[in-house]
């Protein structure tokens, strides 16, 4: 037993660490909810009542308990999305002439894994600890270098990793009560091309620059930018309730705090090979590798679900609400004071997501479910889309099932698809740096598969 026991810590330690190296992609805001895979099935509707396994702890912790017993549930997930560009007019800044950017139409969606570990173990009769660790937020998405929208964004990968340690409490027969502290590391990338030929032809060597063919959209530069926060571990916390109404019925509550994200890193610039060009902002004191800092509010979260029995189906549904109104903006500031803060308005909106779903008793070892969810888009206007997020509202149609193999193993799969509301995009990139004011022009195709398993153990 014992040496069974080291190989799971060993193999689950493994997972963990992989955590960090994924995100997922073209999630509504950059919030996930894939932290199951038995909720995939039926679009997570009733999450917060409904209380299938461990993973409950990230849901609603007052539903540990409802479980019996020590238990470990290990998910994994795969996200395919799309995020496909079409150019409608895109240009340059009027006063750098306005011309039409160059660079083809491009697909930033990148397919994704995510996984999620939570492991409950009862305390007495009325009380029960567990810990989660998962990726409440994250995104990808990566463009090729000479696409048209380069100057706004290539590459955009935020990662997270959560640990959250909880208990749950029985008040009475019908109450419980639950808790929990989320710890949060935070990793982010962001990438795009710098128009240096436009800033070249700007400068008193604009004849060189012709000369050499540093003209604007052809010396094109890049910008890295890479931070995180684990020097600076960012904390918040969730709670929850789940009321018996009857038998048949439970209603489930669930909070989860703001957590704000202090990032600290280091910006590289890249020139093009071009010694005139190299020469021209080499003579300036900006565009110099230096460190960089910003600072991020995470949204907190509100969800009401409702699940009700009868016979063998169990109706779900749920309505849950997140703050993204607290992301105003992106900032990024550089130690170097003759660099630019790097600025994107977001002016997001408060945002409302609805599920519902049903879970059919098939038989003793088997249940079927399915489920249905609008997700509304935080993005408040075409003018603040941006290639780095260009999503829209989403419908999601799931499909699910839970497989018992014995008294101590269950697996759950479930698949969902994303239907995207076509996005239209007006961006203008926001800098101080004369010309480079380019617009992005255009729509966004996008649709997402979602395919998540998951296997539990019933330790005791």
């Amino acid at each position: 037993m014992i040496d069974r026991k080291i190989k799971l810590g060993s193999f689950i330690l493994a997972l963990l660490l992989s955590m960090m190296s994924y995100s997922s992609a073209y999630a509504s805001g950059f919030a996930l909810i894939e932290m199951n895979a038995s909720g995939q099935g039926n679009a997570y509707a009733g999450a917060a009542a409904h209380t299938k396994n461990a993973s409950t702890i990230y849901f609603n912790p007052a539903g540990m308990m409802n479980l019996e017993g020590e238990q470990l549930s290990i998910v994994g997930h795969i996200v395919d999305p799309s995020a496909d560009f079409d150019n409608d007019g895109s240009k340059l800044n009027d006063a750098a002439g306005g011309a039409p950017l160059t660079g083809k139409d491009d697909d930033g969606g990148e397919t994704a894994y995510l996984a999620n570990v939570y492991w409950v173990k009862p305390l007495n009769d009325d009380m029960t600890f567990g810990i989660g660790v998962n990726t409440p937020f994250g995104l990808k998405t990566d463009y090729d270098d000479d696409w048209v929208g380069r100057y706004h964004a290539i590459l955009s990968d935020l990662k997270t990793l959560n640990f959250n340690p909880s208990l749950g409490y029985r008040v009475n027969d019908k109450l419980s009560i639950g808790g929990g502290l989320n710890m949060m590391l935070a990793d982010v990338e962001l990438s795009s091309a710098i128009d240096f030929g436009t800033i070249c032809v700007g400068s008193p060597a604009a004849a060189s620059c012709a000369a050499s063919g540093a003209t604007q959209q052809e010396a094109d530069g890049k910008a890295d930018l890479d931070g995180d926060n684990y020097d600076d571990l960012s904390f918040g916390f969730n709670l929850g309730f789940a009321y018996m109404l009857s038998k048949q019925t439970t209603i489930g509550v669930a909070y989860r705090s703001e957590i704000d994200i202090d990032v600290e890193g280091d910006a590289d610039f890249n020139l093009p090979d071009n010694p005139v060009v190299q020469a021209v902002i080499g003579a300036s004191p900006a565009f110099v590798d230096t460190d960089l800092k910003a600072d991020v509010t995470l949204p907190a979260s509100f969800s009401f679900s409702l699940a009700h029995r009868v016979g063998d189906f169990t109706w779900l549904g749920d309505a849950t609400w997140t703050g993204w109104s607290s992301f105003d903006e992106l900032r990024i500031e550089y130690d170097n004071p003759a660099q630019p803060d790097t600025v994107t308005t977001e002016d997001w909106d408060d945002t409302m997501r609805y599920s519902v779903g049903v879970d059919y008793q098939y038989s003793d070892s088997l249940v079927l479910r399915t489920g249905l969810a609008y997700d509304e888009s935080p993005i408040p206007s075409t003018e603040r889309r941006t290639p780095r997020l260009p999503g829209e509202d989403r419908t999601w149609v799931s499909l699910g099932l839970t497989y018992i193999v014995s008294s101590a193993i269950s697996v759950d799969v479930g698949y969902s698809h994303l239907f995207i509301d076509d996005g239209k995009i007006d961006n203008t990139l926001e800098t101080e740096t004369d010309g480079l004011n380019s617009t992005l022009t255009g729509e966004y195709e996008g649709e997402v598969d979602i395919l998540s398993a998951q296997l539990n153990w019933n330790i005791e």
